[in-house]
């Protein structure tokens, strides 16, 4: 059942019995206080919202439309219901109660649509639901029809780095014996995330597993590291006191790959992809180092690193230097080491007026500084995985056939 027309039942299922007593003395003043309550509770919710989102920036992006109305039904729904427990019958509270957390989950839903973060309930209580990679796996003796998606502890040598495991897609052509040298793209998901996000919710593997079947078995590898450490925590992609996750990403992890999995070592096959805070970090790396990536997809960047103001961000991660700060920024980069041989794509979802904007401005400074970009928007989507979903079909191919293209 949709998660509107669920909501729909359940509001009859609160206000049915309400209605039926309208014509009783004094059923208009209780219709009238749940109704009060209702209201109150939605206008109190979208208050929290407006505060936590765009004047706290707590959440890094703004909240859509859609995501404050369904944070609105939540709260009206919960106050009903608890109306009901305070002030109906027996009978009444014992269906309030129950209506409780149906209260929240429906909204939930509607929400979870909105933002395609977990396709299945699977995910919802497993976040990585990918085996361990074994290293010592006998080769497939003929070439297998599907790759496969792994997880593996890339330890942070250089670093210290506390990175969480990386997930890894091993294309079909990696699977049998004496492999030839694959392509790389280093995937990074959003901030709160994890490196699985990338597969669960972005569907990447289906995209890589299509791919593969088009070119016999031959995709890039994908690695899916964690730029992180933790789900909440935002390095900005550089070496600071919160972890050296740029040295990580950089030096700790190609190492790892070249020395463990069939990856070439000319740097120009390597990419990048991510989105939102991942997509600003391959923006970081591509453009702070165009030597050790040829090409990257950047979904939803922002213009900066950015950790909800640029006060905070020079604290956190900058020694308290608003000028390093600024001099992270991937247009800097560009303008200080260009992009000659590079090729870009920026994406972000057409709904999504402010990281559509920066696509563009990401665009026209990466032309400017030599590199070959394209500039594509999600249709009807906003800062949310459908964005991923689509970003990844339309043009993580095109980034493969680049990789590709340069070990020729």
């Amino acid at each position: 059942m949709p998660a509107d027309v669920a909501f729909a039942v359940l509001g009859l299922v609160v206000l049915l019995p309400a209605l039926r007593r309208v014509r009783d003395r004094g059923a208009w003043r209780s219709v009238g206080l749940r109704a009060a309550v209702a209201a109150g509770s939605a206008v109190a919710a979208l208050v929290v919202c407006w505060v936590c989102s765009d004047v706290l920036n707590l959440f890094g992006v703004a909240l859509s439309l859609v995501t404050r109305m369904w944070v609105a039904v939540a709260a009206a729904a919960l106050g009903l219901a608890i109306t009901g427990i305070v002030q109906g019958g027996r009978g009444r509270r014992v269906l309030a109660a129950v209506l409780v957390p149906a209260a929240l989950l429906v909204p939930a839903l509607g929400v979870n649509v909105e933002f395609a973060k977990y396709p299945t309930l699977g995910t919802v209580v497993q976040s990585n639901p990918y085996p361990a990679l074994d290293l010592t796996a006998t080769p497939a003796a003929t070439l297998p029809a599907v790759g496969e998606v792994r997880t593996v502890d890339v330890p942070g040598t250089r670093s210290g780095f506390p990175a969480r495991p990386a997930v890894v897609y091993l294309p079909p052509a990696a699977l049998v014996r004496d492999p030839a040298p694959l392509p790389v793209v280093l995937a990074f998901s959003g901030q709160p995330g994890a490196p699985s996000d990338m597969f669960t919710a972005g569907q990447m593997g289906t995209v890589l597993d299509a791919y593969a079947a088009a070119h016999h078995g031959r995709a890039p590898i994908v690695v899916s590291v964690d730029q992180l450490s933790a789900p909440g925590l935002n390095t900005m992609c550089v070496d600071s006191r919160l972890g050296k996750a740029a040295t990580y990403v950089t030096e700790d992890v190609p190492r790892w790959l070249t020395a463990h999995l069939p990856v070439t070592t000319d740097r120009r096959a390597w990419g990048l992809v991510g989105f939102s805070q991942g997509a600003t970090c391959a923006m970081q790396f591509v453009t702070g180092a165009p030597d050790r990536f040829g090409a990257a997809l950047a979904i939803s960047s922002e213009l900066q690193p950015i950790d909800q103001n640029p006060r905070h961000s020079a604290d956190q991660a900058f020694g308290g230097s608003v000028a390093a700060w600024k001099r992270a920024a991937p247009i800097a980069q560009m303008r200080a080491n260009g992009l000659n041989g590079d090729t870009l794509w920026l994406t972000a979802g057409s709904a999504d007026e402010e990281f559509s904007a920066n696509a563009r401005t990401l665009g026209a400074a990466a032309r400017k500084a030599g590199a070959t970009t394209t500039i594509a928007f999600a249709p009807r989507s906003g800062h949310d995985w459908n964005t991923v979903q689509w970003s990844l079909r339309a043009e993580l191919p095109h980034e493969a056939d680049t990789l590709f293209g340069a070990l020729r």
